[in-house]
């Protein structure tokens, strides 16, 4: 879902004052080691951002490094941009789906040079704004941005203000939205489900009960395999058009998300590092196990392990085999 944020972070305090600052970061659960062979890994910390797509990559990476390396997982529920000032301070080695995020790779890769970018996960990200299908199908001139304002009084809600609501999920996600909705003229106002969750709740209510509903999502996610949403076309993206968070005025880049370590875990010679920097998968990959935690309710080590043993010839070839 979604830089996967083109707009300002603001001045970035120390980790510790951010985790307490920043609602919801918190440190997650140690896991235990007592598997696996090779060479010593010790404590591998591994971001996670809060989507269940991300928590698909963290589940199957912390599992195999778990039981084939014989880390000990540290699993950090961090937002996105509060992962990165863990990097420096070595609270953070590894984040597993970045969404562009060009502003904190200048600030933490090229200028203090605390991280690493250490290649694509595999999986290809796209943002935009949907409609539930049945919409769509009623009514299709909604998938043309430029006929939004003739139907803005169809979205509205108590929370929108005698506007048109279009729906976005958690506010720490990647999102140019209140930008294009000024910027492009239309009569919406941004309003925030809060999570993932609450967004996916959304749609499906919109489609159950033919409600009128307007917002962000994106790819790779579990839920298109229930619900085809539908994507509104916006002015095409082209290069640099996002390059002034303030004036953004296009649809969103299609993303190669990559993955970002700190130097300190690069340098370290563990097997945890050779493992993420192999790491790739697709978006029907992650989607699987995304499934299995989001829908099927299998928890994450055992949706990692379902997948892992239906997939050995991929792990293999993470771990060099």
């Amino acid at each position: 879902m979604v830089t996967k944020k083109l707009r300002s972070v603001g001045v970035l305090t120390a980790l510790a004052l951010s985790l307490a600052a920043c609602g919801g970061a918190k440190v997650g659960d140690a896991e235990q080691p007592e598997a696996g062979g090779g060479k010593e890994c010790g404590s591998f910390n591994l971001a996670v951002s809060p989507w269940v797509g991300y928590e698909a990559n963290a589940a199957v990476v912390a599992y195999v490094a778990t039981k084939e390396l014989g880390c000990k997982v540290v699993k950090k529920n961090l937002k996105e941009e509060i992962s990165w000032q863990g990097f420096g301070t070595g609270e953070v080695d590894a984040v597993l789906e970045n969404w562009g995020h060009e502003d904190l790779k200048k600030k933490y890769v090229d200028e203090q040079k605390v991280a690493v970018v250490v290649g694509p996960s595999g999986n290809k990200g796209v943002i935009g704004w949907y409609l539930p299908p049945w919409l769509a199908a009623e009514r299709p001139e909604l998938k043309d941005w430029k006929n939004l304002n003739k139907f803005a009084a169809l979205f509205k809600t108590t929370e929108s203000g005698g506007k048109g609501q279009l729906l976005d999920g958690d506010p720490s996600f990647v999102t140019n939205d209140e930008a294009l909705v000024k910027n492009l003229k239309l009569d919406y106002k941004v309003v925030y489900a809060g999570s993932e969750t609450a967004l996916i709740q959304a749609f499906r209510d919109a489609e159950k009960n033919k409600k009128p509903v307007i917002g962000y999502f994106y790819e790779p996610q579990w839920f298109f395999n229930e619900l085809k949403l539908v994507k509104v076309d916006l002015p095409a993206y082209t290069k640099g058009c996002d390059a002034d968070p303030a004036k953004v005025a296009c649809d969103y880049p299609a993303y190669d998300l990559d993955k970002i370590v700190a130097k300190k875990f690069a340098d370290s010679g563990s097997p945890a590092y050779e493992l993420v920097k192999n790491f790739s998968w697709t978006n029907d990959d992650q989607n699987q196990v995304a499934k299995y935690i989001a829908e099927d309710k299998l928890s994450p080590d055992a949706a990692a392990e379902k997948w892992v043993n239906d997939n050995r010839a991929k792990v293999d070839a993470w771990l060099g085999k």
